[in-house]
């Protein structure tokens, strides 16, 4: 996990998976929710973001929206599932 208290981790699959389980300090905003609009929990679009989901699909939709919208270091590193350090609820 980043030390770097400016990196934001994003999960982007829904509220229910990520109540399941989710890498620590992560934030969640659904990739369903991502849209035209930059979401209110990513103001800073300089800021370095790490996107996850379940399995790679849903962060690179997410990750692809966010570029598209001006964020500048989003950084797809896939799905959960292949995460080895532990997950909290």
């Amino acid at each position: 996990m980043t030390k770097n208290p400016k990196v934001i981790i994003l999960d982007v699959r829904t509220p229910q998976e990520y109540k399941d389980g989710h890498i620590d300090k992560a934030i969640n905003v659904p990739n369903e929710d991502i849209n035209t609009t930059p979401p209110k929990e990513l103001p800073d679009k300089n800021a370095e973001i790490l996107v996850y989901c379940r399995s790679g699909h849903r962060s690179k939709q997410a990750s692809d929206k966010l570029v598209k919208m001006g964020y500048t270091n989003i950084y797809d590193f896939g799905g959960i599932n292949t995460w080895t350090y532990g997950t909290v609820k």
